[in-house]
């Protein structure tokens, strides 16, 4: 069964966009059909670490918002930009760069309706295992349904006092929208702090599981979102825990 698995954090900065593509590369590389959604339509960026080129986007989220066509048009094939072979595959329908739609889309707002109709127009024609919605930060109409109809919710944040209040407010909030799973991942960690304890610490406060920690890494921010980190670095310890947590994933019901 095709699971939707929504990438959230409550503040900006977190790496968001950077964690949901190495996952969705990482379950790909197990043979998966994986899409992904950039529904942070205010501010994208998903698109650079696919390396798809705004040129190339002649149809986005933003055309399928407006009604100007197929949600699966705006799908775009990125596995051999992200170094995919074989059966696996990436499917990304990112949303519009472009000055004059993101102001649109901010004035005339849309209808939070039509997502759950093309999320679900996506899995079945594009026959997808896994949908990841890569989400805009805080909370919106649009956050509320990602969380929704969720399978699976992975709330990202980092060790920062900041994120902890603002992540105590989106568990909260995904309690209250029943979210069938709900998993905690920790990112930009520094590697002076222990790991366990601040593991221990993350699942008391939150009554969440935490399926991966991830150090912070100068690799990654020398990359500078040029790629996705997990398919050039395979052997890198970001790159395995994004493995791992791609198992914890699939293991999933």
């Amino acid at each position: 069964m095709p699971k939707v698995v929504s990438i959230h954090s409550y503040r900006g900065g977190t790496g968001k966009s950077n964690f949901t593509a190495n996952l969705a590369a990482a379950l790909a590389m197990q043979g998966n059909r994986v899409g992904v959604v950039d529904t942070d339509v205010p501010s994208p960026g998903i698109h650079n670490i696919f390396s798809l080129e705004p040129d190339a986007m002649t149809e986005t989220l933003n055309s399928y918002l407006w009604g100007e066509a197929p949600i699966e048009e705006a799908a775009y094939d990125v596995s051999a930009n992200a170094g995919l072979s074989g059966d696996g595959k990436v499917l990304l329908v990112p949303s519009s760069v472009k000055a004059d739609d993101i102001a649109r889309i901010l004035k005339e707002g849309y209808d939070v309706k039509l997502l759950n109709d093309g999320f679900r127009s996506l899995v079945k024609n594009l026959q997808l295992d896994y949908l990841f919605i890569d989400t805009h930060p805080g909370l919106s109409k649009e956050t509320f349904l990602s969380i929704a109809i969720s399978h699976v919710l992975i709330l990202l944040l980092r060790p920062d006092k900041q994120d902890y209040q603002g992540t105590a407010v989106a568990v909260d909030v995904a309690r209250q929208l029943r979210v069938r799973k709900m998993l905690l991942a920790i990112n930009k960690v520094h590697s002076r702090l222990n790991f366990e304890a601040l593991k221990q610490k993350i699942e008391e406060t939150y009554d969440a599981p935490v399926a991966g920690i991830f150090p912070l890494s100068e690799d990654v921010v020398q990359l500078a979102s040029e790629g996705v980190f997990c398919m050039k670095f395979p052997e890198h310890p970001v790159s395995q825990e994004f493995q791992r947590l791609a198992q914890q994933i699939q293991d999933t019901d």
